[in-house]
């Protein structure tokens, strides 16, 4: 079994900056991917990024630029850097591991983004 805990996220102004991290406990694997989902209120939840253990990302198109997500392998560590932020932004933000074929899920972090 695997447990994901998110640091605590918060509210911003447009235009700010803010990070979040996902660290991971348990039985971890090598290799396994990370990553950011979303979900706003009345929406479905949409993938912001995504990190291979060997450090391969990928992006929804509308954080490319502004967000970075990148990884700490020694401690189990996800980081979601947000740059720029919008008030689109605004939605809870999830951690994601998949596993030897099983997805694991963070609780959820809120961001909130004020314009």
């Amino acid at each position: 079994q695997v447990q994901l805990a998110e640091s605590r996220g918060g509210l911003v102004q447009a235009g700010g900056s803010l990070r979040v991290s996902c660290a991971a406990s348990g039985n971890i694997f090598r290799p396994n991917s990370m990553g950011w989902y979303r979900q706003a209120p009345g929406k479905q939840r949409e993938l912001v990024a995504t990190i291979t253990w060997g450090g391969t990302t990928d992006y929804l198109d509308s954080v490319k630029g502004r967000f970075t997500i990148s990884r700490d392998n020694a401690v189990n560590t996800v980081y979601l850097q947000m740059n720029s932020l919008k008030p689109e932004d605004t939605a809870v933000y999830y951690c994601n591991m998949n596993q030897l074929g099983a997805v694991y899920w963070g609780r959820g972090t809120q961001v909130t983004v004020s314009s």
